[in-house]
């Protein structure tokens, strides 16, 4: 079954164990969100390896440039635009020490090496290729 899978139908469950008493129709809920959730991921399953296969820079190169200006736009805000306003006050003044990180960076460098380290799990596990 693919990642993440049984914890949704695990919480779906949880649902569904609330408002409906009987066992039998408890475990065709089950199957019927099993099943659909499974077709989704499949789906976009498929979606992904159309995109990968695509030559075109349209399918296959937005993610790319959406990492690129992204990353651009990330140094400008938190590292080119602080370092700038601190050198241009510099002018004839003693140096003040440089500007601190601002912390929703931090937030979103843990963030991408939360996701970095969940592609590393997938990769132990033979998920992905």
């Amino acid at each position: 079954m693919a990642f993440g899978i049984g914890e949704a139908v695990a919480a779906g469950l949880r649902i569904v164990d609330k408002f409906v008493p009987d066992p039998a129709e408890k475990a065709r809920a089950e199957a019927e969100l099993r099943a659909a959730l499974l077709a989704w991921d499949q789906g976009q399953s498929a979606t992904n390896a159309a995109e990968a296969q695509s030559g075109g820079w349209f399918v296959a190169g937005w993610r790319p440039w959406i990492g690129w200006v992204c990353g651009v736009a990330l140094a400008v805000q938190f590292v080119l635009g602080p370092l700038l306003v601190w050198g241009c006050g510099l002018a004839g003044r003693p140096i003040p020490p440089p500007p601190a990180l601002d912390d929703m960076l931090w937030e979103l460098m843990f963030g991408m090496l939360g996701l970095g380290g969940l592609r590393t799990f997938e990769k132990i596990k033979g998920v992905s290729k």
